[in-house]
């Protein structure tokens, strides 16, 4: 099998050629038609955008995303053209969710109410492991509410009336581009923490330039061509990072390997159970990634692609 790979997908290198398949390493703007044309299978991260302009004509029979998301891949091509698409649900789960806490304990430690929209892989964890630390917690997802039942869910409205910190871990869709929005933000309270780790469009830029709220985001419209006065704004400002933790990057890469070469296994690091607050906030300063990129907003891509992995908290 001939395989291409992005270059920058960490512990990677190494693991097809020793079962005996042919590899190129390439950077994300040196996937062309060109030379993806003769490749079998694609591994990728976000910043290579996988559309009939890339593959038409081509032998590709197999992507795999070292990533949660699959909105650079185009899925619907994929599926007309006989492309199977696999990506790594849940890999970065607990990062982002030491990412949120963090900057819960940092900028809003008296939290009152955390509401959380989007309760998938991210979701569940930031919720698991805000109520082992005392947290009450709100739930909005609409699709879980439709399938399971209103109970435990809450509309959005009802989340911005009523909760001092909103966290957004939805995927990107006709339904969610700019869910963060003037509507929504006039219904918060002025003093809430906004926090978008999930995707850039997921916010209206100009709508959070706006508001009164306390900012902290990690996914910018645009990016990694930002926004600088939101930069400016916000008061912790990183590169889309929020999911770079050691253990996350090691179950992406495993999860994208083994689903192109099923014979592979690689281990997959386990997820702490119910870490404290504080052993959170210790385990991570986003303060230090937001000062490097204020410092340097022309190096987004330089400071993500070369990112120093963090390691997840453990339990205590």
């Amino acid at each position: 099998m001939r395989i291409i790979i992005e270059s920058h997908i960490p512990f990677i290198k190494g693991i097809a050629e020793a079962a005996g398949h042919r590899v190129e390493y390439l950077e994300p703007d040196e996937f062309t038609p060109e030379r993806v044309k003769d490749a079998d299978a694609l591994i990728v991260r976000t910043r290579t955008k996988c559309d009939a302009k890339l593959l038409d004509g081509s032998k590709v029979k197999q992507i795999a995303t070292a990533t949660i998301g699959t909105d650079h891949i185009d899925l619907e091509y994929c599926r007309r053209n006989g492309i199977m698409v696999h990506n790594a649900p849940g890999c970065n789960a607990p990062a982002v969710a030491q990412y949120v806490l963090s900057a819960i304990a940092r900028l809003k430690p008296q939290c009152k109410c955390l509401g959380i929209v989007g309760v998938g892989h991210v979701g569940s964890i930031v919720e698991r492991w805000a109520r082992a630390n005392g947290l009450n917690v709100m739930l909005c997802d609409p699709p879980r509410a439709a399938a399971e039942g209103p109970e435990k869910f809450v509309s959005l409205d009802e989340i911005a009336r009523q909760c001092d910190v909103i966290t957004f871990h939805v995927p990107l869709d006709q339904t969610t581009r700019h869910m963060i929005n003037d509507r929504l933000l006039n219904s918060a309270a002025p003093d809430a923490l906004i926090i978008n780790a999930s995707r850039g469009p997921v916010a209206d830029t100009q709508a959070l330039l706006r508001c009164p709220q306390t900012l902290a985001i990690d996914c910018w419209e645009g990016e990694p061509e930002i926004n600088l006065d939101l930069l400016r704004k916000a008061e912790i400002a990183t590169p889309h990072i929020a999911g770079y933790s050691l253990e996350g990057k090691q179950r992406a890469t495993a999860m994208a390997i083994h689903s192109i070469l099923p014979d592979v296994n690689l281990t997959i690091p386990p997820v702490a159970d119910e870490p404290s607050l504080s052993q959170i906030a210790k385990s991570y300063n986003p303060f230090d990634d937001t000062k490097e990129l204020k410092e340097n907003p022309s190096s987004f891509e330089l400071l993500r692609n070369n990112y120093d992995y963090r390691p997840e908290p453990i339990s205590e």
